[in-house]
């Protein structure tokens, strides 16, 4: 009995490699948290403390893990930057006006190193060559876009 009470740490340690290794099978989160309990319950081991407060301190372990550690990591992993793509990726960005611009005729503007037929989003305004605008929208192939108020010195 001493060997065994000597030796369940080996347990504890085979138990965590276990559920670890089938924690990459099921990619759930589950099983690991469950493997650091069971790594928890091998340092109780090895303080030689009783079966009985092994189990209950890696159940213990276990469990704040799911409740606690678990959901974060599970909101990070599911998390990520937003992908815009197509011409959606350019909406927001700053361009310039190299045609004037008015609510009768699209203008032309340059957005990242394109050129672009554009109307004013406001069709009362009228945006002369060479301003700065931001891109508010895109219809099709035209852009609706807005002037963008600069610092002059």
């Amino acid at each position: 009995m001493d060997w065994i009470r000597d030796h369940l740490w080996e347990t504890w340690l085979g138990l965590s490699i276990v559920l670890g290794v089938a924690e990459m099978f099921s990619l759930d989160l589950i099983l690991a948290m469950l493997a650091a309990g069971a790594v928890v319950g091998m340092v109780a081991a090895l303080l030689g403390l009783p079966l009985v407060v092994q189990v209950l301190v890696a159940l213990g372990a276990a469990t704040a893990m799911l409740v606690f550690v678990r959901p974060s990591f599970v909101k990070r992993l599911h998390s990520g930057p937003e992908l815009s793509l197509g011409h959606g990726k350019l909406v927001g960005s700053r361009c310039l006006v190299t045609e004037e611009i008015t609510g009768l005729a699209p203008g032309r503007i340059k957005v990242s190193g394109e050129i672009w037929s554009a109307l004013p989003y406001d069709e009362n305004l009228r945006i002369a060559p060479g301003e700065t605008v931001e891109i508010l929208q895109i219809k099709g192939a035209t852009a609706y876009v807005h002037p963008v108020a600069t610092l002059e010195p």
